[in-house]
């Protein structure tokens, strides 16, 4: 049974445009490859022909999981989310206790996390810390140097 994801329509569309460049661009020039290698003649002592017969598996796999992830994909409709708590797709500020810093995220799936653009997953140890949190609590969050503590100082969309 394979999980099911809940993705922006933004993160959906990225993961479509992926699988299409897959199909469509590396799949026939990994066909190319192995056409050329087969020329070349005696298969057994090729190691053009295994190259690309060893790619061709790798793109197949990867064409599969992505397939499998899109069939399983969920899309989340922005305008039902409820800003009273910390849920996927929350724009969340919070305040570090230890040295006061401030620190604004957009919790995300997994595949769409992002660091440069402040989108971490739901997956992740801070995206766990906070869901499901209100506007004044204290998230404890278990690091490897210790226990974090943030306030959700924010939530919204």
């Amino acid at each position: 049974m394979s999980q099911i994801n809940y993705y922006t329509s933004e993160g959906l569309q990225k993961l479509k445009d992926e699988l299409h460049e897959l199909k469509t661009i590396q799949r026939p020039s990994i066909s190319e490859q192995i056409a050329e290698a087969r020329d070349k003649g005696d298969l057994s002592e090729n190691a053009e022909y295994d190259a690309a017969k060893e790619a061709q598996g790798i793109l197949e796999m990867k064409i599969s999981k992505l397939e499998n992830i899109i069939a399983n994909a969920r899309l989340i409709d922005e305008t039902l989310i409820d800003n009273s708590k910390v849920f996927i797709l929350s724009k969340v500020r919070i305040k570090n206790q230890l040295n006061g810093m401030e620190l604004e995220y957009t919790l995300v799936a997994e595949n769409e996390a992002d660091i440069k653009q402040r989108k971490i997953s739901v997956d992740s140890p801070i995206g766990k810390g906070l869901l499901g949190k209100k506007k004044g609590d204290i998230a404890e969050i278990q690091a490897p140097g210790g226990t974090l503590k943030f306030e959700i100082l924010e939530i919204s969309r």
